[in-house]
């Protein structure tokens, strides 16, 4: 199975590049979709933002959300439609994870999470009759898939495992202690990584996937946290028995590298682009307030909206540009695993998790008080704590330590446009 060009009247549908119009707080606009795909996310957020700050202040799965995205069928958008999906393209997947974002952070969270994972699946599963079975529920029962890849003191060191595939004939089995699972108690399925074997080195791993009656978990620790709370990212002990077919073909290394770590970084940047952009509308609303209050004059914040605005655009850009160059490239091997491309992707996630933030920091200095309450149409603060987890979740400071060598080795571009 590889990713397929787009089917069913989705077509490829990149950001766009030109971002200088904040939308007005009534409608969510996208544009690159397709009409129907649009139609469906937009559906989702409305019931997305409706809930949000409930789903915050009780830090609680977003049911409602989940429920109409299966509802709406967008679990499946990006497997093949000779699978039950709509063989979309990840450029689809990134500007749903936008729309969601614009409306709840942890409800959009949980669908590029999701979406990461599916990715994962459907380049890197081969034509293994049991990961085509799976596939299919996914599109027919519209499953929310987890993932497990942080584990014990290695914390985001997602390249490193201490449990392994047991393995006794054609039956498999594996036990990890997974110190953050997001969504896991509410999850459908599970995707883990794992040892090859037991006497494999830590780095030896391999991707297995598990459907919900294959696995047991059991909490290690709770999930009360600054943003992203409806997230439920909780630890769990997983106990997990299946069959040697569930493991996918390929090394991790190279799903890592070649799926997962882009895929997962374009889709989380969309997401905090999203949150950021909410809280630029924010803004934006609050000063057009207080102008039509004092006969047209503005506010001393509105300096600090035309910093936000500047600042979300160049977001949105880079977000652009980064899921173009994906595509482009993604059937390419050999490019995927340059060190350049490697680099540059792992430093997506850098840049976009500081830009949200000074995006979203710009907002609230735009609104004021009227942004720092919790409560009222203006408030920001939700926003914020949101935005401000997109520097720790895999924490900034270990990437760029780890691509600290591969930066001495990238060359300099002699050229702005190459």
């Amino acid at each position: 199975m590889t990713l397929v060009e787009p089917q069913n009247g989705i077509r490829r549908a990149p950001l766009p590049g030109d971002v200088s119009v904040i939308a007005p707080q009534g409608g969510i606009p996208i544009g690159a979709l397709s009409n129907e795909l649009d139609a469906r996310a937009q559906a989702v957020a409305a019931v997305a933002a409706k809930n949000a700050a409930a789903v915050d202040r009780a830090a609680r799965f977003p049911n409602e959300a989940i429920a109409a995205a299966k509802e709406q069928r967008l679990m499946a958008i990006l497997i093949p439609s000779e699978l039950g999906g709509d063989g979309a393209t990840i450029s689809d997947a990134v500007d749903v994870c936008y729309v969601l974002g614009r409306a709840c952070g942890s409800t959009a969270l949980i669908y590029a999470m999701h979406q990461m994972t599916v990715a994962c699946l459907v380049r890197h599963a081969g034509d293994g009759a049991w990961h085509d079975r799976f596939l299919r529920r996914i599109g027919a029962e519209q499953l929310l898939l987890a993932s497990s890849t942080t584990e014990g003191q290695g914390g985001g060191d997602l390249r490193k495992s201490q449990c392994a595939v047991e393995r006794q004939g054609s039956a498999i089995a594996l036990t990890k202690s997974a110190t953050v699972v997001s969504y896991g108690a509410q999850a459908d399925g599970i995707v883990t990584t794992a040892r090859r074997s037991p006497d494999a080195p830590a780095s030896d791993q391999v991707l297995v996937a598990f459907a919900k009656d294959e696995y047991r978990l059991d909490h290690i620790g709770g999930w009360d946290t600054l943003g992203m709370r409806g997230t439920c990212s909780a630890g769990f002990d997983l106990d997990a028995a299946g069959k040697i077919d569930q493991v996918l073909p390929e090394p991790y290394q190279k799903i890592h590298a070649q799926t997962g770590m882009p895929v997962a970084h374009l889709t989380w940047s969309a997401v905090w682009a999203g949150v950021a952009a909410s809280a630029v509308d924010r803004a934006q609303a609050f000063i057009r307030s207080a102008a039509r209050k004092s006969n047209a004059q503005l506010p001393p914040g509105a300096a600090h909206l035309t910093r936000a605005t500047a600042s979300l655009r160049t977001l949105r850009a880079i977000v652009a540009s980064a899921v173009r160059r994906y595509e482009a490239v993604c059937a390419d091997s050999r490019e995927l695993d340059t060190l350049e491309f490697q680099t540059s992707m792992n430093l997506l996630k850098v840049t976009t998790s500081e830009l949200a933030i000074a995006t979203v920091t710009g907002a609230l200095q735009a609104s004021g008080l009227a942004g720092y309450r919790n409560d009222g149409e203006f408030s920001v603060t939700r926003h914020l704590r949101d935005a401000l987890s997109s520097s720790v979740m895999i924490n900034n400071d270990r990437i760029l330590a780890n691509v600290a060598n591969a930066s001495l080795l990238v060359e300099v571009p002699a050229l702005l446009t190459n």
